[in-house]
């Protein structure tokens, strides 16, 4: 495949403009663990916002979401729809706890919360587990996207594919191991607008193809049930019976996910209550209601603006390749054959760009962990800031070689995803409650944390249990096992518990602890901030199935919802100038 001179071009400037960044702001990273990790901890909502986004624009969602398409039509999204409703969780409840908590990775706050050897064990199991382990898997199921576009748009071998993919990550690793966290978030701006600039030029360009020949035309040809929202379980054939949907998510998989799936499930950007990277970003805000606002904007945009293009190729490629079995890649087939010179250039740069951000993302989230919740937790003794960062741009570099080593062992998206939700299944509730209620000590997490993946396990290999019944198994015997666990050992000290309420203030069963600190009832206006919560997730679902509805020319139901979207909105503008609220958050 041969680009035009303008697309190298593109391609150039962007690779020189992202390298000039990270050298611009390595200075300022170099100052301690603080600005290397939180960038100095003075982010303002709208840049910690935007890069929450285009962190989780990874090279592989639009190929993924092309796949759950193809796989299942539109309805099949809600394998991730679903986790709108713990984010907004997150942004109501939880975020101010973050920055309240001034911790400096999400694993370190598991010491400020336990006590004891048990809670050091978790802390260094979970700077391992997550910083290590599983940021290699998050790494190589997103470099399975960057290989698959070398190997299809550029028309080369898996190998070379690999290579190339393997020479931007040492690209990224360079760049991010100078300038730190502050050197992320200021690329990821760049990134997320040429990113999804580049996915809504390319459903423009598909759609309009002489293949698909506009919206009504693509709607005509695809099978029964791509475009339905909701599981169908029933359509009318020609004779007039029933049959079943060709092609939609089935309603016992429906149900698991809008009822369970957001709050039981473990995974990586939707953590329950928040964490890992979405936590590091509220660690690094300004104030408590910056994270406030940067968790809200991250939601509204993660669900509302960024799906329809992704959705609309993947619908369009299954008209134009339909006897292509790989859709993630037919995606890719389509930026090649459908694109003119300028705007393949733009393409190649927009999925650079979300492959950039994400990977700076996982490098200096997994480096944080190793350095400060192992390293300096359980090596070394010393406070010497320099010698911390000169640690963290190593870690960084190691993660990074660490990382491509096993970029071989994954070939699809869409299977990746459903491993990590089920894989993680039962550990939500736990890293809720901790939040919220006392008696949850270091035994409960740590056992949820293995009893997950050894019920994922036996579900799979000893039961050969399927999706939803092996969600349903892992999430209870998971819950059974910790809640026991939680019982038949002790408390955390009430020293321990009392310390980590009067530094976060957290709401909820706490009754034990507020009376040994000799503090009256909980203040926190739950109520009014359920009614927000409900108030954001309808407006946000709403603007996502009308702007959906607006698309395929449905204008019935596209006024229906954007009239709930309305009252949404109406309501959460109500709720957060409320005065109790708005006292809440600046505390």
């Amino acid at each position: 495949m041969h680009l035009a001179t303008i697309d190298w071009i593109l391609i150039i400037a962007f690779l020189v403009f992202t390298i000039c960044i990270g050298l611009y702001f390595t200075k300022r990273a170099g100052k301690d663990l603080k600005s290397f990790f939180l960038g100095g901890r003075n982010l303002p909502w709208y840049i910690a916002g935007v890069s929450m986004v285009a962190t989780t624009f990874a090279a592989d969602t639009p190929l993924g979401v092309a796949g759950l398409v193809a796989d299942k039509g539109i309805s099949g999204n809600w394998l991730w729809w679903n986790f709108l409703i713990g984010g907004m969780l997150t942004t109501f409840f939880f975020a101010k706890l973050w920055r309240k908590s001034e911790a400096l990775t999400e694993v370190e706050l598991v010491e400020m919360r336990y006590s004891g050897k048990t809670a050091a064990f978790l802390r260094g199991f979970k700077a391992i587990y997550f910083g290590v382990i599983l940021n290699a898997l998050i790494v190589g199921w997103v470099s399975i996207a960057m290989i698959k576009i070398f190997e299809v748009f550029f028309e080369i071998s898996h190998m070379h594919a690999f290579l190339a993919t393997g020479a931007c990550i040492v690209f990224v690793a360079i760049y991010s191991s100078a300038s730190g966290l502050i050197g992320v978030v200021i690329n990821d701006i760049l990134q997320f607008f040429i990113a999804l600039g580049g996915c809504i030029a390319l459903a423009i360009f598909v759609v309009n193809s002489p293949e698909v020949g506009g919206i009504e035309n693509l709607k005509a040809a695809l099978p029964t049930g791509a475009t339905d929202f909701f599981p169908s379980i029933t359509a009318m054939t020609s004779s007039g019976k029933t049959a079943v949907t060709a092609l939609t998510i089935g309603v016992g998989a429906f149900l698991a996910r809008i009822s369970m799936q957001w709050w039981a499930s473990w995974y990586p950007g939707n953590e329950p209550a928040g964490g890992g990277y979405i936590a590091q970003r509220m660690l690094s805000t300004r104030s408590e209601k910056d994270s406030v606002y940067a968790t809200l904007f991250f939601q509204i945009a993660n669900y509302c603006i960024r799906p329809w293009p992704w959705i609309i190729v993947g619908l369009g490629v299954l008209v134009i390749y339909p006897n292509m079995a790989d859709k993630e890649a037919a995606y890719v087939m389509a930026m090649r054959d459908y694109l003119p010179p300028g705007a393949k250039g733009l393409l190649i740069v927009a999925f650079f760009a979300a492959f950039m951000s994400t990977i700076s993302t996982q490098l200096n989230w997994g480096a944080s962990y190793v350095v400060n919740d192992f390293y300096k937790r359980f090596f070394y003794k010393g406070d010497d800031q320099k010698k911390l960062i000169i640690a963290s741009r190593v870690a960084t570099i190691v993660l990074m070689m660490f990382t491509v080593g096993v970029v071989f062992l994954f070939d699809d998206i869409k299977g990746i995803w459903d491993f990590m939700i089920e894989c993680g299944a039962g550990l939500g509730l736990v890293l809720i409650l901790r939040w919220v209620w006392w008696r949850v000590n270091a035994w409960s997490e740590l056992v949820a944390s293995v009893m997950s993946i050894v019920t994922f396990a036996i579900s799979k290999f000893v039961f050969k249990m399927e999706f939803p019944d092996s969600f349903f198994f892992i999430v209870g015997v998971t819950t059974l096992s910790w809640l026991i666990a939680t019982f038949i050992t002790p408390a955390d000290p009430m020293e321990k518990l009392a310390s980590f309420h009067k530094k976060v203030s957290p709401f909820g069963f706490w009754g034990p602890v507020r009376k040994h600190l000799g503090i009256g009832k909980d203040s926190t206006p739950v109520g009014k901030l359920v009614i927000a919560w409900l108030c954001a997730i309808a407006m946000t679902y709403s603007i996502l199935f009308s702007t959906g509805y607006v698309i395929f020319h449905e204008w019935k139901p596209a006024i229906i919802f954007g009239g709930v979207a309305v009252a949404g909105l109406i309501g959460l503008i109500i709720m957060m100038r409320d005065k109790d609220i708005t006292a809440y958050w600046n505390e």
